[in-house]
């Protein structure tokens, strides 16, 4: 390295603490001769550090945002509407906002379909006998993913892939509403599950928005 120049990474926390990006970006287009070569490289190592930022980066920002105005932490653990919900994991299924819950009103269990799967009853199972929830929510959805291939079609391209074959199912269905009243059956049938006498399934359209009951 040549007497004098700094490191570009020494550089690159030069020009970070002594201007905004976005104003080192501004002076460039303005008036390039008054940024420094040096400066210039530490302006592209930083639009490179940018661009490589993950989504989980990004979560990160939102959370430090969120935590600032934050002011529930004094709410119990129980859930105050005693109520779980068990939905599938589905990007464009958001249980809270189409119940309108808030943070500590419910337990909110989530996996592929949301099926009732010996784990989604393990949570069931803690979330009545530990933490006093009465009600139970089911949720499937329109366009689910689920309905697409069988558990061995699954199983078989995962061992494809792997050279292992999975030990658990995958849980598919064909119809959509019959799972949701086996689910429904198979959690009254659970000794582990004691209150069973308000649980409901529903199909969430994924078109409309809409909650339809599940007969």
């Amino acid at each position: 390295m040549a007497p004098g120049l700094a490191s570009g990474t020494e550089v690159l926390d030069e020009l970070l603490v002594a201007q905004p990006l976005e104003a080192v970006r501004g002076k460039l287009t303005e008036d390039p001769d008054s940024i420094k070569p040096i400066k210039s490289t530490k302006l592209i190592e930083n639009s490179f550090r940018v661009s490589r930022m993950t989504q989980t980066d990004e979560l990160l920002q939102n959370n430090e945002a969120y935590a600032a105005s934050f002011d529930k932490g004094d709410l119990p653990p129980p859930p105050g509407r005693k109520l779980a919900v068990l939905a599938c994991m589905d990007a464009r299924l958001d249980p809270a906002r189409e119940l309108g819950l808030e943070e500590g009103d419910a337990h909110v269990i989530r996996n592929a379909g949301g099926v009732v799967t010996d784990d989604a009853l393990r949570s069931l199972s803690i979330s009545q006998n530990l933490l006093g929830t009465e009600e139970i929510v089911l949720i499937h959805h329109t366009d689910c993913g689920m309905l697409t291939f069988t558990d061995d079609e699954f199983a078989q391209r995962l061992e494809q892939e792997t050279g292992s074959r999975p030990e658990w199912r995958g849980h598919a269905f064909t119809d959509l509403e019959q799972d949701v009243r086996d689910g429904i059956e198979r959690i009254k049938q659970s000794p582990f599950v004691p209150r069973t006498d308000k649980v409901r399934g529903f199909v969430y359209e994924v078109e409309t928005g809409r909650l339809r009951e599940v007969g």
